[in-house]
């Protein structure tokens, strides 16, 4: 397994340890049992996969790899490396630039960029369109600089393979993704290069999509409906007659499951398809999420089915994989999403963000909401996306641990994890 040389206050003295004490105890990753950390009156379970993936360390190496190689140059990111903001915010401080925001907005213009400066690819990857601008400006996304520092994770590229493959073999493309997420903006314009491409957001959009496969919507209606999440030429009546599905890498792996079987089922009635005929309407992608994605995920299902008083998930709060995480674990707990431990405000208030306002809001007697008037300790779920450090982890956990003043210590707590 690589190792990869990133900022060693990333790491945590707790969390590291425990996640590799696991890992060689587990080399096959079979068991998704949660560890258990006790202190007495205040109980961890923490989830068997989390934080930092293969992509995001990898990404990470890189970027402080241009910061160190380039003393004297000036350092840009397409944008943020990853969906977390204390490694953006790390970046920034060193000097490193953005030339757009999450969402796309010009930060810097192009205009102010020269051939001799270093540009950083973010994990997610990047558009054609920016390749293209890149090479106008003289930094060649194939060569020098840009490709030396070029942090696209394995896995998004993947995806893009497969489009390309299934592309070939004249399917239309189905993304199952967020429209304005950089990685499945990305994905869109790699795609729409090798097969008519359409970018369907959830359950719905696709459910909206079926009803132009079956021509039970107008055609025309498409092109309002799907406003800028189809690719340029496409025609409802010709392309979705033969479809693949790939996706975001960090969507929910049963919410892509449920769309590609839908869309199938919906071809298969439609052309009364046999079951060695289906392949001739709708092509067999398997699932394109990445590990990480599925690990995490599957993860959080097993540290779901132990009785807990809330959930802690951290991490950035525009990562698609951490949200996917909140929306599994405040399905069945009081959840609390939250950037850091300063958002753990004192043993009585938290400060954290709702997915459905997209605004933090402050939840008061949060370590007592769940509990039960008989129960101790309190037990809490603890888990976060795969951008997040393992130092964040650490500072929670001990933010929380601080409550509570006849805690056992750490090293006793600990002392069952020596590796």
């Amino acid at each position: 397994m690589k190792s990869f040389d990133i900022p060693e206050y990333y790491r945590s003295s707790i969390i590291t340890p425990l996640k590799e004490f696991r890992r060689k105890r587990d080399k096959l990753k079979r068991d998704f049992t949660p560890t258990v950390l006790d202190f007495g009156p205040i109980r961890f379970y923490i989830a068997r996969h989390f934080g930092f993936c293969y992509g995001v360390e990898n990404a990470v190496e890189i970027a402080y790899k241009a910061i160190a190689e380039n003393p004297n140059k000036r350092i840009f990111l397409l944008s943020e490396m990853i969906h977390n903001p204390d490694v953006n915010a790390d970046l920034q401080d060193r000097g490193v630039r953005f030339i757009m925001d999450t969402s796309g907005r010009q930060l810097t213009p192009w205009s102010d960029l020269t051939p001799d400066d270093v540009v950083i690819i973010p994990a997610f990857g990047t558009t054609l369109e920016i390749q293209q601008q890149l090479s106008s400006i003289g930094l060649d996304p194939s060569a020098g600089s840009v490709a030396k520092y070029d942090t696209t994770c394995p896995f998004v590229e993947k995806v893009w393979n497969k489009a390309s493959q299934i592309g070939q073999k004249n399917y239309t493309v189905v993304v199952h993704g967020k429209p304005t997420h950089e990685e499945t903006r990305a994905t869109f314009s790699h795609s729409k290069e090798a097969a008519p491409t359409v970018v369907v957001k959830d359950m719905a959009q696709a459910q909206r999509l079926a009803g132009y496969i079956t021509s039970e919507l107008p055609a025309d209606q498409f092109y309002t409906e799907f406003a800028g999440q189809f690719s340029a030429g496409f025609d409802p009546n010709h392309d979705l007659q033969r479809i693949g599905v790939v996706n975001q890498t960090t969507m929910l792996a049963s919410d892509t499951q449920g769309i590609a079987d839908y869309l199938k089922q919906v071809m298969t009635q439609k052309y009364n398809l046999q079951p060695e005929q289906v392949e001739a309407h709708f092509a067999n992608t398997r699932d394109t999420l990445c590990y990480a994605t599925n690990d995490n995920q599957d993860a959080t299902y097993t540290l779901l089915d132990y009785p807990a008083d809330f959930a802690v998930v951290a991490g950035g709060y525009n990562s698609s994989n951490t949200s996917h995480i909140v929306e599994l674990c405040a399905g069945k707990l009081p959840t609390y999403f939250i950037e850091s431990a300063q958002k753990i405000l004192s043993d009585t208030l938290i400060r954290h963000f709702d997915l459905h306002t997209k605004q933090e809001i402050v939840t008061e007697q949060y370590l007592t909401r769940g509990q039960q008037a008989t129960a101790a300790p309190i037990t809490v779920l603890l888990t976060c996306g795969a951008s997040c450090p393992d130092a964040v982890v650490e500072g929670i956990l001990l933010k929380l641990v601080s409550y509570f003043p006849d805690a056992r210590p750490i090293d006793a707590v600990m002392a069952d994890y020596q590796a």
